[in-house]
């Protein structure tokens, strides 16, 4: 999403990539045990010392290095003992090294290891829960009073009641999930927890082989509860959610640059996932054609994790295709990840998903779409586009007219990178037809038809859209009306130069709407407060945003949580998460920027992680666990 005019290739804050809608690369990308580009990182960087025979006995050898885990290889080359030898290394090389060299690990914690272990033998409690990314089948990130505890009359009474660190830890991007008195959260190191939901003291912690990436499912299989979630090497797990004992491990998709972004979704001893990829990051490097990643969706078996059936949204494997006008070579076609939940409709045996951008030429159909399959099969029943020829990578800049390092593998397409993220919603609307309700990072808001194959029944502009927002994580809606917050996030210009440079402008994106779900007409439209004399600030609202009655829950890039009144927009509660926090496990605590997951309300209380620290936020490691007073 963004790039420095005089880029070293060694100094990671300066490539771009994308998500949400562009992430540094670090600690994002990793590659399978056979990728070449890997491989000539070893024998350009480590081979000299670790495939030399005469070496043996005081260097381990590859074969050794390949026995040991992919995070303990990590930790030498950032910290360790090869800390000065990698120095060389931009962060996300270290982490190509690490993940083509190590081996997937999980462990258990010893209770000892716990700082806030809970009492043994405590009990699962009948209580309501928030146990997917929604709350229900159609997405509608909306929580009755019943289950919520609360109501928009409550909301300005909310106060911390307890606050967990997470430790090696600057970004939250994992949504909790509360099943049955327990909240179930994964961090940026690997690790998942089991909390009390009232307390925070922590049942089980479970290492896992790479960043929890995904949101948390919990859902019961053969009579016992477990835990589903997906991490960023592209693995997908399943948890005993009594102990945290791993059941199994499956990767979707074998690609070497493959995600685990998409919460899965659990439905009668089936899940079904979405797989991602930041393939498309790859535009600039050197020697790197561009691009062999597609998008799928995948039934799995909750029980032994065996893939049921599996669809590709790009039907045919990228071939090489004619050079790009620049003089690149070209893989393709390529991209149509797919970043989010989908929205199930079992009487009608369908599932509905969006979709994201092409990486390389030629455009296909079915990227920038809302697309429905059968559930049963993965059979594709229809889909509607809503972009054509979006074909982008990190080579083609962030803002029109800019190009990284001659954009030569930018595809001629040159799309405006206006990829969906969010899940659609299903809502029945009054006159007893049905809609699905999508937000786009081109800042449109829709409603289609999913008995007439996608038909756009009304379309409302929410924001101005771009690589940096538009409608990012995810909307909200009640039945009567539709929620969005605005991202739009933006950069500032250097004085007298005309060329932007990345640094948050503190002065663009945000705001909250809401629109008629049966035509669309906007209600209400509150602007973003600001960021005030914050530094590292943008007041752009990116997470997905959360619903109760009277209330509506949106985590913005400036570390504030804010409730709107769903009748008037008018702001009902504002919390600023950056802040220093005394937390229940002892671990130095401290929120920052709200970004991509949204908060969870159950049983009166409101779960909301806290840190995004990417492109000069504010970085934070906190679940904050929010009660009325």
């Amino acid at each position: 999403m963004y790039r420095v005019a005089q880029r070293d290739p060694r100094i990671e804050k300066d490539i771009p990539m994308k998500r949400s809608c562009l992430l540094l690369i670090a600690c994002s990308f990793v590659f399978s045990a056979d990728d070449p580009y890997a491989a000539s990182l070893f024998q350009k960087h480590c081979a000299a010392c670790h495939q030399k025979a005469e070496a043996a006995g005081r260097i381990p050898q590859i074969e050794e290095l390949k026995t040991r885990s992919q995070r303990s290889i990590l930790r030498t080359l950032q910290t360790g003992a090869m800390q000065q030898q990698a120095s060389m290394l931009a962060a996300n090389e270290r982490q190509f090294l690490a993940n083509w060299l190590g081996t997937p690990v999980t462990m258990e914690l010893q209770r000892e290891q716990i700082s806030n272990a809970c009492p043994p033998g405590a009990a699962w409690k009948n209580t309501p829960g928030w146990s997917g990314w929604s709350p229900g089948l159609v997405n509608t990130r909306f929580q009755s009073t019943e289950d919520a505890g609360l109501s928009g009359a409550d909301v300005p009474r909310l106060k911390p009641k307890w606050v967990f660190a997470f430790p090696d830890t600057t970004l939250m991007r994992s949504q909790p999930a509360v099943y049955r008195g327990r909240v179930f959260v994964g961090s940026q190191d690997g690790t998942v927890y089991a909390l009390d939901a009232a307390t925070g003291c922590t049942h089980w912690s479970t290492v896992v082989n790479a960043e929890v990436r995904s949101g948390m499912t919990v859902a019961e299989v053969a009579g016992r509860p477990t835990v589903f979630f997906g991490d960023s090497s592209g693995y997908y797990y399943s948890l005993d959610g009594e102990t945290g004992k791993q059941l199994w491990q499956l990767r979707p998709d074998d690609h070497p640059a493959a995600k685990g972004t998409a919460t899965p979704v659990f439905y009668q001893g089936r899940l079904y996932i979405g797989v991602s990829s930041l393939e498309e990051g790859m535009g600039f490097a050197p020697g790197y054609a561009c691009c062999t990643f597609r998008g799928s969706e995948s039934a799995v078996d909750a029980a032994t994790g065996k893939v049921i059936w599996k669809r590709y949204m790009i039907a045919e494997a990228a071939k090489p295709q004619r050079k790009t006008k620049r003089g690149a070579d070209v893989m393709g076609p390529s991209g149509v990840g797919v970043w989010n939940a989908p929205t199930l409709d079992p009487e009608r045996d369908t599932m509905y998903f969006t979709t994201g951008d092409n990486y390389s030429d030629p455009a296909t159909s079915m990227s920038d779409a809302v697309a429905a399959l059968r559930m049963s099969t993965g059979e594709i029943l229809w889909s509607k586009q809503f972009t054509a020829n979006d074909a982008w990578n990190s080579a083609c800049g962030i803002f029109p007219g800019t190009r990284v390092d001659g954009g030569e593998k930018c595809p001629d397409s040159d799309g405006p990178d206006f990829d969906f993220a969010a899940s659609s919603v299903l809502v029945q609307l009054p006159n007893g037809r049905r809609a699905l309700l999508v937000g786009q990072k081109s800042g449109m808001v829709y409603a289609v038809d999913p008995d007439r194959k996608g038909r756009i029944l009304w379309q409302s502009r929410a924001g101005k859209g771009g690589n940096g927002g538009g409608i990012e994580w995810g909307v909200a809606s009640d039945g009567r009306n539709l929620y969005a917050a605005v991202s739009d996030l933006d950069f500032q210009i250097l004085p007298g130069t005309g060329q932007r440079q990345f640094k948050i402008d503190p002065s663009k994106g945000g705001g909250m709407l809401a629109f008629r779900v049966d035509n669309g007409e906007r209600i209400w439209q509150t602007p973003a407060p600001g960021c005030g004399a914050k530094t590292a600030c943008s007041p752009a609202q990116s997470a997905a945003v959360t619903g109760i009655p009277g209330a509506v829950f949106s985590g913005a890039l400036d570390g504030h949580l804010r409730a709107y009144a769903t009748d008037t927009g008018k702001i009902i509660w504002d919390y600023d998460t950056a802040r220093e926090f005394q937390t229940v496990n002892g671990v130095p605590g401290r929120g920052g920027a709200i970004d991509g997951p949204g908060p969870v309300v159950a049983g009166g209380m409101v779960y909301a992680v806290s840190g995004r620290g990417q492109r000069g936020l504010v970085p934070g490691n906190v679940l904050i666990a929010f009660a009325a007073e």
